[in-house]
């Protein structure tokens, strides 16, 4: 009846989610713990094996208790969706393009050797080899869901853990074919490999035709109209759309949602769409660590503790060890491969599904299949546990190795900051050293912060995202901040934040072209220097003199050459007056 709201199931269910959102997330971050452990009790508290196994002899505990666990599933599934989708914002092309050895090498021996190392296990303890194969592959899978929110992407653990799920992401599909293949008795209807990449190669090409022509004037129009509720309707459509084309095509949507993010990360509106969805993907998030709770029943475990912790345990360990050891064999510093080996050492939330896949091709049984799942929702509940036993070991690792460190003076008072310390940052160093200003400079590759420093040059590791370190910088107190970074995404995102925590330091900033240094200058950046621009005058002014071309007219066309540019910079960077643009090259390590 219109005017009525009679109390539904959906909307108990509704209340639980949104009154977990409500109180774990400011109690957990009073106590600076993370949110996940707490959404996971909630669900272990209000699912069917806690309070809402009561809620028939008491009625009233169903308007505090899940009754249908299934019905927010989907919910769940669209929280990790929007978890890659804003990881794809995070990212940009040429980052995953400069990943390529690491996600193809990195990741597929790391998905390969814990896959054989658990099966190997398995087999010893009499599983047969089709069966201990399935399972190893399951068991093999990280969560990206949980790992990355903890990581990051930007520093060495967030690349190195970012590489491997990327692979093992792309990889779940051949897996799952791989099992289905594998079965006694194959499905009749079931497509073939060929069939699904195929299809999947030309929807991933339909969605970049889309994404370089289609969402540029669709993001325009939706901010021309300065609403809101438009560009996040925008922002949704897109990634549900993506997600839903390369599930329908076979593949994962989770590829479609990244993918969807990568193609916005590379237009001007991605900051105006990663602020407005953020709140959802948090809350989504929420919704699949309460389902993962609710898949813990305490009875089984408490009756089976014995067996499941030493498989938690068999898993975790052979997944860290060989995580650890190839991070070391590819060159990773030690305190690297410890975390991230134990960070990506618990089974993921797509392990669920190749178990399924696995039991319906018989290559398991029914009992097996379960007995894995307790272990896979106890591996992915202990990952914020993990996470700090990493953290911890790693600190260890390190300071011993600052032990062995030369001691290096840092500068006190007002300074220069560098973020970034590659072959721009240190050559800007030196100038601001040989006219004796000081600085102090920023790096997340601990191999490069190791050797500046024992160079007795004023270098910190860290990344800017980091509270502690944005503390010692001291941001407020700087006489300028440079940003070297080749990455125009990540410079971007940079730019915001330090005019948010410093607005009115002067902010110099590594341009890619005139495009980007206009969106530098928008993001608040008070000098944008596009290195593609004088290295491309420069290059056309010694062709042109090599050709025989007089100087003068060389040199005149040069300069309205450039004064061209800083016409466009102004026009698309709103800037009051015309930008300096003078000969300087930038080139990053």
């Amino acid at each position: 009846m219109a005017g009525q709201l009679l109390p539904t199931s959906a909307l108990s269910d509704a209340l639980v989610i949104l009154g977990a959102a409500g109180i774990v997330i400011p109690a957990f971050a009073r106590f600076r713990i993370t949110p996940i452990i707490g959404f996971i009790l909630v669900g272990l508290l209000v699912g069917p094996y806690g309070l809402g196994s009561l809620a028939q002899q008491l009625p009233w505990l169903h308007y505090i208790t899940i009754s249908n666990p299934h019905a927010i599933e989907p919910f769940a599934e669209f929280g990790i969706i929007l978890l890659l989708f804003e990881i794809g914002l995070e990212l940009s092309f040429n980052r995953l393009w400069s990943m390529r050895r690491l996600v193809f090498g990195l990741g597929a021996m790391e998905l390969i050797g814990s896959a054989l190392l658990v099966g190997l296990g398995l087999m010893l303890l009499g599983q047969p080899v089709a069966g201990a194969l399935g399972l190893g592959l399951a068991l093999a899978l990280s969560s990206t869901a949980l790992v990355l929110p903890i990581s990051g992407t930007q520093g060495p653990v967030g690349r190195a853990a970012l590489s491997m799920l990327l692979f093992e992401d792309i990889a779940l599909v051949p897996i799952i074919f791989l099992l289905g293949a594998m079965a006694p008795v194959a499905a009749a209807n079931a497509p073939s490999l060929v069939e699904t990449l195929w299809k999947g190669g030309a929807v991933i090409v339909a969605l970049l035709v889309f994404g370089r022509f289609g969402l540029p004037p669709l993001f325009a129009q939706a901010a021309k109209t300065k609403s809101p509720e438009l560009f996040l309707a925008a922002s949704l459509l897109v990634v549900i759309v993506a997600a839903l084309a390369t599930g329908a095509a076979g593949l994962s949507p989770i590829m479609g949602a990244l993918l969807a993010g990568l193609l916005i990360a590379e237009t001007e509106y991605h900051g105006e769409v990663e602020a407005i969805t953020k709140p959802f993907k948090g809350l989504a998030l929420g919704v699949f660590l309460i389902t993962v709770g609710m898949g813990i029943d305490l009875r089984v475990l408490v009756a089976n503790f014995g067996p499941l912790a030493l498989g938690v345990l068999g898993v975790v360990v052979a997944k860290a060890v060989v995580t650890g050891l190839l991070l070391l064999f590819w060159g990773k510093e030690r305190s690297t491969a410890i975390e991230t080996g134990i960070l990506m050492s618990s089974p993921s939330e797509t392990t669920l599904i190749v178990l399924g896949t696995a039991a319906q091709a018989q290559l398991i049984q029914p009992a097996t299949a379960q007995f894995w799942q307790i272990v896979t929702a106890i591996g992915l509940t202990i990952t914020p546990l993990l996470a700090k036993v990493g953290q911890v070991g790693a600190g260890r690792v390190r300071n011993r190795a600052r032990a062995d460190e030369v001691a290096v003076e840092e500068p006190e008072g007002r300074r220069t900051v560098i973020l970034g310390f590659g072959r721009v940052g240190r050559l800007i160093g030196e100038m601001l050293a040989e006219h004796g200003r000081p600085y102090l400079a920023l790096d997340a590759e601990p191999a490069v912060v190791r050797a500046a420093r024992a160079a007795g040059l004023p270098v910190l590791f860290g990344n800017i995202d980091s509270a502690a370190v944005i503390d010692r910088l001291n941001l407020a107190d700087a006489s300028a901040v440079i940003v070297t970074m080749d990455e125009p995404v990540l410079a971007l995102r940079i730019v915001r934040k330090l005019r948010t925590l410093a607005p009115d330091v002067p902010i110099i900033v590594r341009a890619r072209d005139p495009g980007h240094a206009a969106q530098l200058y928008r993001a608040g950046a008070s000098h944008a220097v596009p290195e593609t621009l004088e290295s491309s005058l420069q290059l056309s002014e010694a062709v042109l003199v090599d050709l025989g071309v007089p100087m003068g007219p060389v040199i005149a066309s040069i300069h309205e050459k450039r004064d061209q540019f800083r016409q466009q910079i102004m026009a698309e960077g709103e800037l009051a007056a015309p930008p300096r643009l003078k000969a300087s090259r930038l080139r990053e390590r």
